[in-house]
């Protein structure tokens, strides 16, 4: 009986190892379904993100650029990371997001790091893996964002640190 409980405790605590990798795909799904439920995705005009000044990316009437209701809910719900980037020019600038920098503030400003994921989504792909948040290893999910044309406006991305 007690190799049957060493057993059963080995296999649950094999399976957690990659529990946050499937976690991070239904945690962008959530994400992206609250995005959506929100409106669809656009840009207009301008808007600051930490000391540079970006496109602003809108859901529906809701400007997302320094608005952290939804990436903070997901925090609370789930307890993972969650950003959105707006394209800019050829990189991904954090506009809202619960990732904090070493100083603890908000990563706001900062940009995708070029690596992987930034190669799959500039490709307009999906990305899971491990990835390096800003000094953090993480579980990480990121999906892209495409306007009603299908041009790449932006990203979503969870993660679970590791």
């Amino acid at each position: 009986m007690y190799k049957l409980l060493g057993l059963g405790i080995a296999l649950l605590l094999s399976g957690l190892g990659s529990a946050h990798a499937s976690d991070a795909k239904t945690t962008i799904a959530d994400l992206d379904a609250r995005l959506a439920k929100i409106g669809a995705p656009r840009l207009e005009g301008k808007a600051k993100a930490g000391e540079t000044e970006v496109a602003a990316i809108y859901f529906g009437p809701r400007k997302i650029n320094g608005n952290y209701d939804v990436v903070d809910d997901i925090k609370r719900n789930t307890g993972a990371t969650a950003t959105v980037f707006v394209k800019d020019g050829d990189e991904f600038v954090r506009v809202s997001t619960n990732v904090l920098t070493p100083e603890g503030k908000r990563g706001v400003g900062t940009k995708l790091a070029h690596a992987k994921a930034y190669d799959a989504l500039h490709q307009g792909q999906a990305y899971c893996g491990v990835v390096d948040v800003l000094g953090t290893a993480f579980d990480a999910c990121y999906n892209p964002i495409k306007d009603a044309s299908g041009q790449l406006i932006g990203v979503t991305y969870v993660g679970y640190k590791k």
